[in-house]
């Protein structure tokens, strides 16, 4: 994985199964004053509320929140798509929350929100895809990766469940595929508002 990145405008990052501790790795390392804004999806259960934006606000030095529908996106924010909908981005770029079908049996769906970021950021984007148990990703990494984007997938071996990093990796086979530690140097490492 080349670094550094210095149009990178987004990131976005797709869990599931073991997703939380793997994030709980990687998003308290993105610097206060980030230029990019970073989008997460995580397969929670549909019926309840999120807790995520709880338990990571105090973790992280970027603000943290969970998307709301026509947000404008915010330059080095953490979003979190809310349970059962999708998130994806629009011109703006802005947020935009959809009860449309499950894709992948997800509602958020990682494929969802890859596929809309690509076509907003093109080559300014960064996908990651971690830990998980369906395949939910893969193609959206794909399109990260079409779009002239940047495209990282967890080492599968050191995934709590390797499923979703290997079916990422087998439509994305140019992904850099790195550890979490390397993963979280390459978000520490992302452009800041003040240094452009």
């Amino acid at each position: 994985m080349r670094a550094p990145f210095p149009d990178c405008a987004g990131v976005v990052i797709g869990t599931s199964a073991g997703g939380v501790d793997a994030l709980s790795l990687l998003l308290p390392a993105l610097p206060p004053d980030g230029q990019a804004a970073v989008l997460v999806v995580i397969h929670l259960p549909r019926e309840r509320p999120s807790r995520l934006v709880d338990l990571f606000d105090g973790r992280c030095a970027a603000p943290v929140r969970e998307a709301t529908d026509k947000e404008p996106v915010e330059p080095g924010t953490v979003y979190f798509a809310p349970p059962d909908y999708h998130l994806l981005v629009d011109a703006g770029p802005q947020l935009a929350l959809s009860a449309d079908e499950l894709v992948n049996f997800s509602r958020p769906s990682v494929d969802v929100l890859f596929e809309s970021a690509a076509d907003v950021y093109g080559p300014r984007l960064l996908g990651i895809v971690l830990t998980g148990a369906s395949h939910d990703g893969a193609s959206g990494l794909a399109a990260v990766a079409r779009a002239g984007g940047r495209a990282v997938v967890q080492r599968p071996e050191t995934a709590q469940v390797p499923i979703m990093a290997e079916a990422a990796l087998a439509r994305t086979p140019s992904a850099a595929v790195l550890p979490l530690d390397e993963i979280a140097g390459l978000l520490a490492a992302l452009p800041r508002r003040s240094a452009s």
